[in-house]
């Protein structure tokens, strides 16, 4: 499923979800690639944090290493910082995370080593950048418990794709159904795309195969 889900467009996940009423299943805009051509796919390893101005950093960062290293393989780590400063992730995190095999990060919060994550080649989607660190600044609070990033709520095990348009999460329960309508959709919209560029007429073109 992860392969079939990493080939199909985010927007046309959208489009099938907006038809089943999952209408609030779009990550926040302000969430986007580090570098251009960055895709993910996989399950939801979800990770929440809480600002924490404290003197034991020793500590903090025991936490978020343990937390790392939890993260399974093809999945991907999702983050609600509750933080509106400092990067909650960087380019040894990212090594860490990609010699293990995890599909990638999408973090509402700060990311940084920005060049070294895109010469990595590992897909990151964040909110912001900042070289500042957040261990001083920020813990980690729980791991594998739902999480809210704008109007989503993301579970555990949920599906969550990433690519050029931006992140969807797509319910566990009803991934077989949305996958196999968008693969449809987009086989769809192929013969959509060919009508048109030889001269049909956009309503025509919708009148024919029920999609545009």
């Amino acid at each position: 499923m992860r392969e079939r889900f990493a080939a199909v467009p985010t927007a046309a996940l959208v489009d099938v979800m907006d038809d089943l009423g999952l209408r609030e299943q779009t990550l926040p805009a302000s969430i986007v690639a580090l570098a251009r051509g960055m895709r993910l796919a996989g399950m939801a390893f979800t990770v929440e944090g809480r600002p924490s101005e404290h003197g034991d950093w020793d500590a903090a960062i025991r936490k978020t290493l343990a937390m790392l290293g939890a993260v399974p393989a093809e999945h991907v780590a999702v983050y609600q910082c509750n933080h509106e400063r400092s990067a909650h992730f960087g380019e040894l995190s990212a090594t860490s995370l990609a010699s293990r095999g995890v599909a990638g990060c999408v973090i509402d919060g700060g990311c940084r080593d920005v060049r070294l994550i895109e010469e990595l080649g590992f897909p990151v989607f964040a909110r912001f950048v900042t070289p500042e660190d957040s261990t001083w600044r920020w813990q980690v609070t729980a791991t594998q418990e739902p999480v809210t990033i704008g109007t989503v709520r993301v579970q555990p095990g949920d599906w969550v794709v990433g690519d050029e348009d931006g992140v969807v999460v797509v319910p566990a329960a009803g991934a077989q159904q949305v996958l196999a309508a968008a693969e449809t959709k987009v086989g769809t919209e192929n013969l959509v795309r060919d009508a048109v560029r030889n001269g049909v007429t956009p309503l025509e073109a919708f009148d024919r195969y029920g999609a545009f």
